[in-house]
């Protein structure tokens, strides 16, 4: 009997119409988890974009946000939609034009009013021109307001309340109270016989401008992903039947050999098959200098071929290139919510009900024991309660920031993945460094040449690389790369053999020669002579030596190392000087890893510590009440970067790298771990910022648009202002979160 296969769960990017306040995001994120098969939904309010995880179809997410009183399209993995900045565009001029709008009938209201130019209310001709006003307020309301009024109306067909709802509830008061004061103005107290068009309009030219405003700074937080995308050659030249075409991107496949020349980008993932060059890797790893890459070499999407052509082999195409993966992974961090948000998100969902009932409260208590007229100040303090309390800046105060911490870490080669780890790297208390590819290059280098009275250095490396020509061992790489660097010649070989955990054997111009360690000298009674006293020298500074001996008697000593690359110094004290504590936990013996240690800096060491044995170091560490972090490959460090409270992956843009850790260091340098730290602690700074500003203005403000002050000191704070105000916080939020773009590198 079979059983029928579950729908694939997978990752959807939806884009969110109609959202205008934290309140908004609440509903959307509400209406997306309620859907079946959801399994994750995060909304982020700064892009106004979804991402989804779970088996539900498109179709039925964006009818569940319709359902909420929004809509929603899907939004492609690696390019934006089509005319997307051309959409942001229009709507930056719509909001510009509505704000126009409102703002030349509230300033020809408010000139007319101080110059004495309207008649009063209750003038024989008053009743006729303030009709008139009265109806080009109510379409200044529909043109320039039109949209708060539709939102707040769904909001309220959900039994929701949001930002809509309370600048629908002010202006809509202030003109059905000045309406109404016109048509009865004989009823009421001569005091009471005012109308607050103008406040209506003015109020909606700020909040359009501000909404303009924050649009257009918006938009520079997503300039990094659009420096991403912007990385991606619009086409391609494959070569097919023996002839070069260029074709669109979208047309390469999987094993298409492709043509890049100087100062072309590379169109797709791949292998080199001919040619050398140096390609330009600084837009995805963040490292200035170019990487030579030769036959065998791996090439990226995105990066820059500098001085020669290359003829390679596509291997990832589309949404499987490292470019795809990486923009992927940065929108997904920007959309993730780290637990400060998680509090702001929650107080925002049951602040605007709170401000409606503060506002009905000042309304009564006004009404009641206000002076004369009580329901004119009634009316006017309840609007301004309304409108200034917007929590616009209060949404906009921790997104903001991650998309633009985010966005600024990916132009330096740093890949955050989640908003967690953005938030808990600035509050790490040490660091733990694996050793080899991590404080070290991870490549063995040949470090030095002996020899012996008779012999050349140049000679003794010749034998060397001539008897390893036939190993695979990494010592082996050392010494022919060493040899292949001087342009030496190698000579033939013959009974090659290797002598397991000891080095190799052969004959060399009919002598026999041995190369490898101690043991295997003295195994096979080689005298090695004046190089005895050297060996434990060479060991003490971290490198391995290796003996060559021909007929049984020593004539070399080459010493092999992983040296610590060129910025591992320079960042522990980095580190140290940040108040981070930096241990290097490795599985080496412990004369190489002190050795290592100390010529980077490190004072703690744990030596000979198994792969799986690390994460239990980092687990010791933790239950001292120590935040750690963990910076190694990737790969064989997998179970330690997941027990790390934030996982660092050492790694060269590979899927598997980005994959592995929490925060990915594209460019493998250790100074980049540093960096976010410092760059989480400023993000974290400037979020709090952001919130205590958002919440100040807030508890401030709220009780003086209430009136507390006038009792004593007689002042009032007038609607207009507060609609300038409401919307400034917004802006000041967004403007306050950009400077995260000029954070030193």
């Amino acid at each position: 009997m079979s059983s029928l296969a579950q729908p694939e769960s997978k990752l959807i990017r939806l884009s969110i119409a109609g959202m205008r306040c934290a309140g908004c995001v609440s509903a959307v994120e509400t209406a997306l988890r309620s859907t079946p098969g959801v399994e994750a939904a995060d909304v982020n309010f700064a892009d106004h974009s979804a991402f989804v995880r779970g088996a539900a179809s498109p179709e039925i997410l964006r009818k569940s946000v319709q359902k909420a009183g929004y809509d929603a399209a899907v939004m492609e993995t690696l390019d934006e939609p089509d005319g997307q900045e051309a959409l942001e565009m229009q709507r930056y001029r719509t909001l510009l034009g509505k704000a126009g709008g409102a703002a030349a009938l509230g300033v020809f209201l408010m000139l007319g009013e101080q110059l004495g130019l309207l008649p009063t209310l209750d003038a024989p001709t008053g009743g006729g021109i303030w009709a008139l006003i009265s109806l080009a307020t109510l379409y200044v309301l529909w043109y320039s307001g039109g949209h708060f009024f539709r939102g707040a109306l769904k909001s309220w067909k959900h039994r929701q309340a949001n930002m809509d709802t309370l600048i629908a509830l002010g202006t809509g008061a202030a003109w059905f109270y000045s309406t109404v004061a016109i048509l009865f103005s004989g009823s009421l107290p001569l005091l009471a016989r005012h109308a607050y068009f103008e406040a209506a309009a003015v109020i909606l030219a700020f909040i359009n401008l501000g909404g303009a405003l924050e649009l257009r700074a918006r938009g520079r937080t997503s300039s990094a992903i659009r420096a991403l995308i912007g990385l991606q050659p619009r086409t391609a030249r494959v070569v097919r039947d023996g002839r070069e075409i260029d074709i669109p991107i979208a047309e390469v496949g999987l094993g298409d050999i492709l043509r890049v020349r100087p100062g072309e980008k590379i169109p797709v993932d791949g292998v080199v098959v001919e040619g050398h060059s140096a390609v330009d890797e600084s837009m995805l790893t963040g490292e200035p200098i170019p990487i030579e890459k030769i036959v065998g070499d791996e090439v990226v999407c995105g990066t820059l071929n500098q001085s020669g052509t290359l003829l390679f082999r596509a291997i990832r195409i589309g949404r499987d290139t490292v470019l795809a993966q990486i923009i992927a992974s940065v929108r997904r961090a920007q959309a993730s919510k780290p637990e400060i948000a998680r509090l702001a998100d929650r107080i925002s969902a049951v602040f605007v009900p709170v401000v409606v009932t503060l506002a009905l409260l000042t309304f009564l208590a006004w009404w009641m024991v206000g002076p004369a007229p009580a329901l004119g100040y009634a009316f006017v303090t309840a609007m301004t309660v309304l409108v200034i309390a917007c929590p616009c800046a209060l949404g906009l105060a921790t997104p903001i920031s991650i998309m633009m911490a985010v966005g600024r870490a990916a132009q330096s080669g740093i890949l955050i993945r989640n908003g967690d780890a953005l938030q808990s790297a600035g509050f790490l208390a040490t660091v733990v460094l694996d050793k080899t590819g991590t404080v070290t290059e991870g490549r063995p280098r040949l470090a030095s040449i002996e020899a012996a009275e008779g012999w050349s250095e140049e000679k003794v490396l010749q034998w060397a690389a001539s008897l390893e020509a036939g190993s695979e061992h990494p010592l082996a790489a050392a010494i022919l790369a060493g040899a292949e660097e001087r342009e030496l010649t190698l000579l033939p070989a013959t009974g090659f053999a290797a002598v397991a955990g000891h080095g190799v054997s052969g004959l060399i111009e009919n002598r026999a020669v041995l190369l490898g360690n101690l043991a295997l000298m003295n195994q096979q009674n080689v005298n090695i002579g004046p190089f005895r006293g050297r060996l434990e020298a060479l060991a003490g500074r971290g490198q391995t030596p290796v003996l060559l001996a021909a007929n049984r008697v020593a004539v070399g000593l080459l010493s092999v190392a992983d040296p610590i690359k060129a910025d591992s110094k320079e960042a522990v004290a980095k580190l140290r000087s940040l108040g981070v504590k930096v241990l290097m936990v490795t599985g080496d013996n412990e004369t190489t890893a002190k050795a290592v240690a100390e010529m980077a800096g490190i004072d703690e060491v744990r030596a000979q510590v198994l792969p799986q044995d690390k994460a239990a170091e980092i687990k010791a560490l933790q239950a001292n009440g120590e935040a750690v972090g963990m910076v190694g490959d990737g790969i064989n460090d997998a179970p330690a970067l997941a027990q790390a409270n934030v996982g660092f992956a050492i790694g060269t843009g590979t899927d598997i790298a980005i994959e592995s850790g929490d925060v990915v260091i594209m460019g493998g340098s250790l100074l980049k771990v540093a960096e976010a730290i410092v760059l989480s602690r400023a993000t974290m700074r400037n979020i709090r910022q952001n919130l205590f500003g958002a919440f100040v203005y807030n508890v401030l403000a709220i009780p003086i648009a209430a009136g507390v002050l006038y009792p004593i000191f007689g002042l009032l704070l007038n609607p207009m202002i507060a609609g300038a105000a409401m919307a400034l916080s917004s802006v000041t939020v967004v403007s306050n979160a950009n400077r995260l773009r000029y954070i030193a590198r």
